[in-house]
């Protein structure tokens, strides 16, 4: 790979702390995220079913902090907020009331098991879909590169592919999670982060660091 081709990798995203923190540093980053949990029982006219909850959301931030949401079969919405901690194997969830729950868990890029239940992570944004690049520019961003394309997948795969003016290109693949107007993108050999803009068809991502922009269109069918 040239030299070029590799800058333009790096420079497609930034490295930035949130809240004190490296997301690229996180040890489990891909549990940062909204997950869903719906009762397979919720669509049936049971007035006796024994289902106490028909949807829990669990959201968890890289500051450690979980918040948890329960709609209950009733109506009725319980919420809980607090710690959390995890190894390999362990999710103990301590909250601000000064209980503590620990459970195993699985977890993939979209999935997480826990206490037999199997949560689904959710889009916060409409991210989902093909982006190819208007404006790219920066001090740091050769002058060869002709094209970025990005393709953010509802699962939270993606794949983005750089491309210069004489037809070189480069391509990584991997798996992405968001925080506030973070997106972090984590490939084989690396992970980036990127500051993001969306509006309507638009995003753009930012390095305030090395002052570069990609401004980029949603391809509509």
């Amino acid at each position: 790979m040239s030299k070029w081709i590799s800058l333009m990798i790096v420079v497609i995203s930034v490295s930035m702390p949130v809240k004190a923190q490296d997301l690229t540093q996180f040890d489990f980053p891909l549990l940062i995220g909204d997950w869903y949990w719906f009762s397979p029982d919720q669509q049936q006219d049971n007035t006796n079913e024994e289902t106490t909850y028909k949807a829990i959301n669990i959201s968890f931030g890289s500051d450690y902090r979980f918040d948890v949401k329960l709609l209950k079969s009733d109506g009725e919405i319980e919420e809980a907020e607090g710690f959390y901690d995890l190894d390999e194997n362990t999710l103990v969830l301590n909250d601000d009331f000064g209980d503590s729950q620990q459970h195993e868990y699985k977890l993939s890029h979209n999935q997480l098991k826990l206490k037999g239940a199997k949560f689904t992570k959710i889009l916060p944004h409409n991210l989902s879909g093909a982006w190819f690049s208007d404006v790219i520019g920066g001090k740091d961003v050769d002058e060869r590169v002709d094209e970025l394309a990005l393709m953010l997948r509802p699962d939270f795969l993606f794949s983005v592919r750089v491309s210069g003016k004489q037809g070189q290109q480069v391509t990584h693949r991997g798996v992405y999670f968001l925080e506030n107007d973070h997106l972090v993108l984590i490939y084989r050999g690396g992970q980036q982060d990127s500051q993001f803009e969306l509006d309507s068809n638009t995003l753009t991502l930012t390095n305030t660091q090395f002052g570069m922009e990609a401004v980029l269109r949603r391809q509509l069918e």
